[in-house]
């Protein structure tokens, strides 16, 4: 899979996804560091890339419907969460191949216990 990492996220969640063997882009070094969250959607869109975040504007379906999407995945975690917290949650969840199957269209809201889909995964 081809995943954009949004600017709150830390750099090391690029070195994260390429290990698992996905490619990985950084708002940050494409220009779009401050860009506003529409534009970086459409960026996601346009390209064909998941969207990795933890800002939860981007779990507001009403907003971002995750069908216009190619993935949205929006980690649930304290706003103290350090940078290891941060990508040890984002490899687990990038090491669970279902889910990233299913990922495409849908809204993965990530927390260090548990995965939410939306719309809901089907076995």
């Amino acid at each position: 899979m081809r995943f954009l990492i949004d600017a709150n996220m830390p750099r090391s969640a690029a070195g994260v996804i390429v290990r698992c063997g996905h490619e990985a882009f950084d708002v940050r070094d494409i220009g779009l560091g401050a860009a506003r969250d529409a534009e970086i959607a459409r960026y996601a869109v346009l390209h064909r890339l998941a969207l990795v975040t933890r800002d939860f504007d981007f779990a507001d379906i009403r907003n971002y419907p995750p069908a216009n999407h190619f993935g949205l995945v929006v980690l649930e975690l304290p706003e103290h969460a350090v940078q290891t917290e941060i990508v040890t949650v984002l490899e687990t969840f990038l090491r669970h191949g279902e889910w990233l199957a299913g990922l495409p269209g849908r809204l993965a809201i990530v927390g260090s216990a548990r995965v939410r889909f939306r719309p809901p995964m089907t076995d």
